[in-house]
């Protein structure tokens, strides 16, 4: 697989290549319904499927020590992480979760690579768990490239680290600071030799966030490291570890893009944003119950809904009614159940869950409904 890493790397020959399709495709033979749940893989270009729609990779190139991860229904952890590198250099390994197209191994159903002037949103969701017994970094690499290439390296990689454990900085030199997404970033510039990295570096660790990856991709395109009618190629989460790393994870993650005009509309990708959402709770210490009310607010029917958000660190949800759940924690997607699976034009759909609390109690920060951004009231 691509070394998908901030530091220079070399490229893989044809054996790396024909090793990475010759496992894909023992992967795919033996994952037909698209998820493959606690599947392990030692290999170092290793892959497999999950949730018939990403790919886990192990992607262990900077070393010879054993690297092996296991792959989740929802994405992966790292069960063995041998060996260590200097911090001055290049990590290990890029264990990770994409979706989109990285050497030539493309994510089932994925729609990228997609021309940037044509996305309308690129929501995602990202949940990690940490360890502190290792060097490392939590990296969710962009990847931008002036053609739809599907093999190679691209010619710019964003880098948003949601945390770095250790004496390790990204690639370049800091040139100031940037608010995207609603949070603070320190921004780092340089290139590696292969290719321009931009990096957004976060100043605490961020366990989990629902974002869109469009707010990057257009910082990239204003600080003239890519342009409009340049391509989306792939958005991965994983982890750069330079000593140890057994114990990290991905404990969930989703990736979508939408193409056509700004904003979309949940019940037609590429319309008006037209959605909000109501968060009530009640909240006693230990515990919490939200209610959760979704408002079609545009002209056509929701016909299916997913609602993506992130509960904030230290909740934990243990029951729900009127909605089926991906996760119990961090980046979740509520969707309909059999009932309320359409919301009419003006209409709107209610459900709601318990759960427990560890510190202080926070509401989610947004929501996006079928992809696209809903307000808040």
């Amino acid at each position: 697989m691509r070394p998908s890493t901030h530091h220079a790397r070399s490229a893989r020959g044809l054996l790396g290549a024909l090793l990475t399709s010759l496992v894909s495709l023992a992967a795919l033979l033996t994952t037909a319904s698209g998820a493959q749940a606690d599947t392990t893989i030692c290999q170092p270009f290793g892959t497999t499927t999950i949730q018939g729609r990403y790919v886990v990779q192990n992607n262990r190139w900077g070393t010879s020590a054993a690297q092996c991860v296991t792959a989740t229904d929802s994405g992966f952890r790292i069960t063995q992480a041998d060996g260590s590198v200097p911090t001055n250099g290049a990590p290990k390994s890029y264990p990770s979760v994409y979706n989109g197209c990285h050497y030539t191994n493309c994510s089932p159903g994925t729609n990228l690579p997609a021309q940037l002037s044509t996305i309308s949103t690129a929501p995602s969701s990202i949940s990690y768990s940490y360890v502190n017994d290792a060097v490392y970094d939590a990296a969710y690499d962009i990847w931008l490239d002036p053609t739809p290439r599907t093999d190679g390296v691209n010619r710019t990689e964003i880098m948003i680290w949601f945390n770095k454990v250790g004496s390790i900085q990204p690639i370049g030199s800091p040139v100031g600071n940037a608010n995207v997404g609603g949070r603070d970033w320190q921004v780092w510039s340089g290139n590696n030799g292969s290719n321009d990295v931009l990096s957004f570096v976060a100043p605490s660790a961020v366990p989990s966030w629902s974002f869109d990856v469009m707010d990057f991709a257009r910082q990239a395109v204003s600080r003239g490291l890519a342009q409009n009618n340049w391509y989306l190629t792939s958005v991965q989460a994983g982890f750069e570890p330079w000593q140890n790393g057994a114990g990290l994870a991905v404990t969930s993650f989703s990736s979508a893009v939408n193409t056509g005009a700004s904003g979309g509309d949940p019940g037609n990708p590429g319309g008006s944003t037209s959605c909000k959402v109501a968060y009530a709770t009640n909240v006693w210490p230990g515990g919490f119950t939200a209610d959760v009310a979704i408002t079609n607010t545009g002209s056509s029917p929701v016909n299916g809904w997913q609602l993506a958000f992130a509960l904030p660190s230290g909740q934990r949800i243990t029951n729900s009614w009127n909605t089926n759940l991906s996760s119990s924690s961090g980046a979740v997607t509520a969707s309909n159940v059999g009932h309320n699976g359409q919301i009419a034009a003006g209409a709107q759909v209610t459900f709601g869950f318990q759960g427990t609390v560890d510190g202080t109690f926070a509401k989610p920060v947004g929501f996006s409904l079928n992809g696209n951004a809903c307000t808040t009231v």
